[in-house]
């Protein structure tokens, strides 16, 4: 990557893995849709790298206020658009180029008020969108078995059945209100943990966010969107951050460049089996000794690319790019 495209160093989010994404992705041209806007980092390094336009999609409203000061630089450029990436071929399709990084953004876990973060004092909120049901709702109404459902499916947390039952013995009390207070619970249930081990509460908070902003339905529509929404030879990067979202879109990505076989390798090759993409990215690629040291939050980040083909988009179950399902839905 050139110097020119590496977004400003006082950004308040360090894009994870631009520079290999960016290389995987060369030469950028026409027409990218950035399905995470958030600081901005990815719009501005693929604008940099050649893009005509980036159409930036954020569910956060703050992401574009905070944009307000450097986007007007890019005029028609530049097109923002609130809204969620399960919905990116509703507001643009034969895209030359999507880019997906998942999770929560540094300025969101820096951000006490937002309620993100087990480290710092805030409302128990966790909403990317800022509205509908919070955390504070879902930890204070859930059935216990429902908490479990949600710690062990999207935290892969193995304590999950003791956490949950911490929690339900909390509430009973007063209603648990901040992010401290959750902390508090989640750490009475753990062993403490080790040096260069993550904090207790990390999965816990986790499991919470993914269930309060419906990611992981999120993120299977918008890997349907965007086969719909690429043209043929257009480019898909996804940058995940755990193992559950990294394996969906492991996947989905098999699953599409037919890296799964057909039942049967004598029948003719039908229109379902055609491949809807090829990858770029034969394995997961992660950050580099220099990124690491830039920035220890890349150290779970983990990247994959895939082009389109020119054959229609089909549909696929969530099921089988294994999406979790709880007993009781998503939310």
């Amino acid at each position: 990557m050139s110097a020119a495209a590496a977004p400003p160093s006082n950004d308040p989010h360090i894009p994870v893995l631009l520079r290999p994404l960016l290389a995987a992705v060369a030469p950028v041209s026409g027409v990218w849709l950035d399905g995470t806007f958030g600081a901005g980092g990815y719009t501005r390094g693929l604008l940099a790298a050649g893009a005509d336009k980036v159409i930036a999609v954020d569910r956060d409203p703050l992401a574009f206020t905070m944009a307000a000061d450097w986007a007007a630089q890019y005029g028609d450029r530049l097109v923002m658009q609130p809204g969620v990436f399960s919905r990116l071929d509703e507001y643009a399709s034969e895209l030359d180029g999507v880019v997906l990084d998942l999770g929560v953004s540094s300025m969101q876990l820096d951000q006490a008020e937002r309620g993100f973060s087990f480290m710092k004092d805030g409302p128990l909120d966790m909403r990317m969108s800022q509205d509908g049901p919070s955390a504070a709702d879902l930890v204070n109404s859930a059935s216990e078995s429902d908490l479990a459902d949600i710690l062990f499916h999207y935290g892969e947390e193995r304590a999950s059945r003791r956490i949950a039952r911490a929690i339900v013995k909390a509430r009973s009390t007063a209603p648990i209100e901040t992010t401290l207070q959750l902390t508090a619970i989640v750490e009475s249930c753990l062993p403490r943990a080790k040096p260069g081990h993550s904090h207790p509460a990390t999965r816990s908070f986790q499991a919470l966010r993914i269930a309060v902003n419906a990611e992981y339905e999120e993120l299977f529509q918008g890997l349907m969107a965007a086969e719909r929404a690429l043209k043929p030879g257009g480019k898909l990067a996804v940058v995940t951050f755990h193992s559950v979202e990294d394996r969906m879109v492991k996947r989905f990505l098999q699953d599409r460049a037919g890296r799964t076989g057909r039942a049967n390798r004598y029948a003719p090759e039908t229109i379902e089996d055609l491949p809807r993409f090829e990858l770029l990215t034969r394995k997961a690629v992660g950050p580099d000794d220099q990124e690491l040291s830039e920035n220890p939050r890349s150290r779970s980040a983990k990247l994959r690319v895939a082009v389109r083909t020119d054959a229609p988009a089909g549909e696929i179950e969530a099921r089988a790019i294994g999406m979790p399902q709880l007993k009781g839905g998503t939310r």
